[in-house]
């Protein structure tokens, strides 16, 4: 005996299957049905007495409901009785016993998950049809009007659809989706609102090649979800649009012609390179899909350059063009990409009820559409990857071009973007556009303004454009007039800007600075006070008063959005432009905050000055300013990082210690001239050395302390001494000495060794050996070592000179003592220079090539030019005497370029001999 319940509910002899051996038992009322109906569907669980009742009565059961309710179930169990089937007592209800076959609804439920559990869509299709003929109409069909009974048929109806949808899924991978339509059909009629139904019947049409059917079914369910629950298509219809589209059903009365693409633009000059960049990566066949990244700094012509080459690039893409401004940096916000997108789908032609809501559903039929196109999208004025992720098309034959002011690195790593930056323009590419808007004979005629005109723009497009214009207009006007109003720093960015203010480079930076990350905005103002032309992650952390970390991401985004650039990797730069408009920003800021700003950075400066006086000395002691120390300083691994830190840096300490004495902070400005004045000589500028010092000694008079004088006098001596102003140097140096007492300890032992130095230069070696007892003693017997490598490797030259070679050596091997760790570092050169002379002098000659061949190898580790150029030409005339004439010449080469490198070779040579003449005569004795 079965029971069905998929049509009019039914109790038959037999299995209750769909073989047509069975016959009607009759049950008796619908009532009885509904019973019989509840607990087959519940077979094998306990149907609680109240829910009979709410499926008998709803929430109005009779008095006597429980009694008719027994009444049905005694009836009922005498027709199960002996059938396999029967219903028992279980409180709180009753329960239906026996082999779920025997139910049709359960048998279809059993031959679905035996269909889902096989991988055969063969047999997967022919077990879910034996399930779907199992149906005989609508299910529960006769059954009491109530709310539950109808909740339990569309329970049934529901497992219904998710048959017919499972059975045609496998159809359809079998290539028979025309054997689903009819089924399909009469399921869309019931309900047309089932939209994944809708879609299988589109795809099955299309499928049994009824393209057109498959077009009207896809519109009429489009139009029917819009008219009755006011949304657009879900993904499974869209898919299915997608495949009609990538087929090439005409979805339109006539083909899309796409030509929304704004008109190439006029006058444009330059960019050659950076089109034949776009010809090789604005390919889909290039690695990334056919995805390219043009970025730059704003006015640079990103737009322009891919526009120009868009419109020259057009044939290639015969399915047409899509641009796209994101306005990503626009005051009043981004565009929507959900809006953009409906844009690009009307233009591949699609209806407007076709088109779907939401941005997500309007991205993948986007995507969907393009996958079979040759289309070219251009999205400008992008701010993040993000913003351009959903407007990307599919199709490996699609190109994108995107333009940003920021990097968008992001695409590059997970879409395997090219990148290109774009900066400004090249010269003769500035002074092409200046003719183009000009007239050639009216630039000719000025060439130097010209080239001003350019140099003040920065070579930026926008600027250039904008002041070619202004001249333009006013034709009786010389080019020199409008250099002296862009040569005013305090007027250059209010001066480039349309007559009508419409545009402006000062708006066209504006738009960026307000998308930056805070530390990123503040540090644009502080850089005002860095007089460099580079700066670091060590001096923006100073500016910032933060960590190297926040400093880093600050610049990384700085040079993200093209407002820095990073010429050499951690060094950080900015265009003029730039700078005049962090200038502004930074006058906005209250005065405190702009005096903090500078002690800061010249405090930082201090810090890593000292710092890097200690990668070369490690007995020296740094002056510590007042207050907490920067959090960040200088990675100087050796001697070389160190001078090539110094190098990049001494600009920038030479004009803070201007910048402080203009500021009447001469105490920090002394001090910083004393810090480079150590850097200077290793860092080969040897007369900004001087300058500096000069200022430095200025500020220590004005600020009147006796540290102050002391310390500048003997560093400013020890400068001249070093150019060849010995007459100068000495009364300098002695001053020095009589300003210090022993009680001011290294005060006092720098003077008597700047002192001792400048007497031998002189050419009174005798009493230098004095000044240099005097400053040794004072060393040993004070334990105070910052200036003993200097003062021993000084020493070990004057005993040379004194024809004392075994004193000499002695000096030098005991200066190697005091910096086992510093090879490299000025005195211990200096004390290898002076070993090789002494052993020289002693008639070691193995030795002394040893030495000379150490002394060389030191200096080419450090790129300390004199010192190195000092080496090659003496090994060179030890090479000499020795007979090995060709060898000589090759060091004597290689001192000459040093030499010219130095900057001022005649006196530098000259310099050198007498340190070390009268030295190498006694060696050569």
């Amino acid at each position: 005996m079965g029971i069905r319940l998929l049509g009019p509910v039914e109790l038959r002899h037999g299995t209750g299957a769909d073989d047509g051996t069975d016959s009607a038992v009759p049950v008796g009322s619908a009532q009885r049905r509904a019973v019989l109906a509840l607990l087959a569907l519940e077979l094998g669980r306990t149907v609680a007495v109240g829910q009979l009742l709410e499926l008998l009565w709803a929430e109005r059961p009779p008095t006597r409901a429980k009694a008719a309710l027994q009444g049905h179930v005694a009836t009922l169990r005498r027709l199960l009785d002996g059938s396999g089937l029967a219903i028992t007592t279980s409180a709180p209800g009753y329960r239906l016993t026996g082999h779920p076959e025997a139910v049709d609804a359960l048998h279809a439920e059993a031959l679905a998950a035996r269909a889902a559990a096989t991988d055969d869509d063969t047999t997967a299709a022919a077990l879910l049809e034996r399930a779907l003929r199992l149906w005989r109409g609508a299910a529960l069909a006769d059954l009491p009007a109530t709310p539950l009974a109808a909740a339990l048929a569309a329970r049934l109806d529901d497992t219904r659809t998710e048959l017919l949808t499972a059975w045609t899924r496998c159809l359809l991978r079998l290539g028979r989706g025309h054997a689903a339509v009819p089924a399909l059909e009469q399921s869309v009629r019931a309900d047309g609102l089932r939209e994944p139904t809708a879609a299988l019947l589109v795809r099955c049409l299309h499928q049994s090649g009824r393209g057109a059917d498959a077009v009207r079914v896809h519109r009429q369910a489009t139009a029917r979800l819009d008219e009755e629950l006011g949304v657009g298509p879900g993904p499974e219809l869209r898919a299915a649009l997608a495949e009609l589209t990538e087929a090439g059903e005409a979805l339109t009365d006539g083909a899309p012609t796409i030509r929304h693409f704004p008109s190439a633009p006029d006058g444009f000059v330059g960019r050659e390179a950076e089109e034949r960049w776009l010809d090789h990566h604005g390919r889909a066949e290039q690695g990334g899909g056919g995805l390219a990244v043009v970025v730059g700094p704003a006015g640079v012509g990103k737009s322009a350059t891919v526009l120009r080459w868009a419109h020259r690039a057009a044939a290639g893409f015969p399915d047409g063009r899509l641009f796209a401004d994101l306005r990503g940096f626009d005051p009043a916000g981004p565009a929507d990409p959900a809006q953009i997108l409906g844009r690009f789908l009307r233009s591949l032609g699609l209806p407007e009820q076709a088109v779907p809501e939401g941005l997500a559903a309007r991205a993948d039929l986007f995507r969907a559409l393009t996958r079979r196109r040759r289309l070219l999208v251009v999205l400008d004025n992008v701010r993040t990857a993000a913003e351009a992720t959903e407007l990307l098309p599919a199709g490996p034959a699609c190109v994108t071009v995107l333009t940003s002011r920021n990097t968008l690195e992001e695409l590059v790593v997970t879409d395997g973007a090219a990148l290109l930056h774009i900066d400004a323009l090249p010269a003769s590419d500035a002074h092409r556009l200046l003719e183009h808007r000009l007239t050639a004979e009216r630039v000719a005629a000025e060439p130097a303004a010209a080239a001003r005109l350019i140099e003040l723009c920065d070579r930026l497009p926008l600027a250039l454009q904008i002041t070619a214009d202004r001249l333009a207009a006013r034709p009786g006007w010389e080019l020199a007039s409008l250099v002296d109003e862009l040569a005013d720093e305090r007027t250059r960015l209010t001066a480039l800007r349309t007559d009508g203010g419409a545009v402006s480079v000062r708006t066209a930076l504006s738009r960026t600075y307000p998308h930056l990350p805070g530390p990123a905005r503040r540090l644009l103002a502080l850089l005002t006070v860095h007089p460099g032309t580079t700066t670091d992650v060590s001096a923006a952390a100073a500016l910032l008063a933060a960590d190297a970390e926040t400093a880093r991401h600050a610049l990384g985004s700085l040079a993200a959005h093209h407002l820095l650039t990073e010429p050499a990797p951690g060094r950080y730069g900015r265009h003029d432009l730039v700078r005049l408009y962090g200038a502004e920003l930074f006058d906005g800021l209250p005065a405190e905050r702009r005096d903090t700003a500078f002690q800061r950075l010249a405090d930082y400066e201090l810090a890593a000055g000292g710092h890097a006086v200690q990668r070369t000395n490690p007995h020296y002691r740094p002056y510590r300013p007042p207050g907490p120390g920067p959090q960040a300083l200088p990675r100087l691994s050796d001697v070389r990082a160190t001078l090539d830190w110094c190098r990049a840096e001494e600009p920038v300490l030479r004009a803070l210690v201007t910048a402080a004495a203009e500021r009447a902070d001469h105490e920090r400005a002394w001090r910083l001239a004393e810090v480079t004045a150590i850097l200077y000589y290793g860092a080969d500028r040897v007369v900004d050395r001087l300058s500096c010092l000069r200022a430095g000694l200025h500020a220590a008079r004005l600020d009147g302390g006796r540290e102050g004088l002391a310390a500048m006098e003997a560093a400013t001596a020890c400068a001249l001494g070093t150019v060849g102003y010995v007459a100068e140097a000495l009364p300098l140096a002695a001053r020095a000495v009589d300003r210090t007492t022993p009680e001011d300890g290294d005060r006092h032992i720098h003077a008597l060794s700047v002192l001792s130095s400048m007497t031998a230069l002189s050419g009174d070696p005798a009493e230098a050996d004095r000044i240099s007892r005097a400053a040794l003693a004072l060393v040993r017997s004070s334990g105070l070592r910052q200036h003993a490598a200097t003062i021993l490797s000084n020493a070990a030259a004057i005993k040379l000179s004194l024809g004392d070679p075994a004193a000499a050596l002695a000096h030098a091997r005991e200066t190697h003592t005091l910096l086992p760790h510093r090879p490299t570092a000025n005195a211990a050169i200096w004390a290898v220079v002076s070993e090789a002379l002494a052993h020289q002098s002693l008639g070691d000659r193995d030795r002394a090539e040893l030495a000379w061949h150490d002394a060389l190898h030191r200096c080419r580790s450090t790129g300390n030019v004199r010192l190195h150029a000092l080496a090659h030409r003496q090994f060179a005339e030890f090479l000499t005497v020795g007979g090995r004439s060709a060898e000589a010449a090759t060091h004597h080469h290689a001192a000459a370029e040093l030499y010219t490198a130095h900057g001022d070779a005649p006196r530098a040579e000259h310099l050198d001999r007498q340190l070390v003449e009268p030295a190498r005569r006694t060696a050569t004795r």
